[in-house]
């Protein structure tokens, strides 16, 4: 059983881009797939792919590499708010990753969103995760 299911989503990436693997897959969960539709919205992922077979189904992640370099998209990604220590953030206090080149992932009331929409629509909420 695992506790802290999006550090593990976190988890997975982090090793798969550390080791230059293309694909890799996770456990979906709503909270999952909305992290992943923000990663590729802000080209951090090259694509991705809800699988729906079994009970929980998997999501298909394929990571974006620089065609010369090498280098990933993903350089850091950090869980923030733990299950055993939650982090909030109201709309005033909002945390800038890297001056703003980075991306803050916040859970608020309406839906997970990035630190720079909840700042707009003036709302704060739970810091997820922080990617750079």
């Amino acid at each position: 059983m695992i506790t802290d299911p999006i550090a593990d989503f976190l988890t997975r990436v982090r090793n798969a881009v550390n080791a230059k693997h293309r694909i890799v897959e996770v456990p979906a969960s709503n909270t999952k797939k909305a992290i992943t539709k923000i990663l590729f919205e802000k080209g951090y992922i090259l694509n991705y792919k809800f699988v729906e077979e079994g009970p929980q189904g998997t999501i298909k992640i394929a990571l974006k590499y620089h065609p010369v370099t090498k280098q990933s998209a993903i350089v850091t990604i950090d869980r923030v708010s733990r299950p055993g220590l939650r982090r909030y953030a109201d709309a005033e206090n909002l945390p800038r990753v890297m001056n703003g080149l980075g991306i803050a992932i916040i859970s608020t009331s309406r839906g997970i969103m990035t630190d720079k929409e909840a700042r707009q629509l003036h709302i704060g909420g739970e810091v997820l995760c922080y990617v750079s």
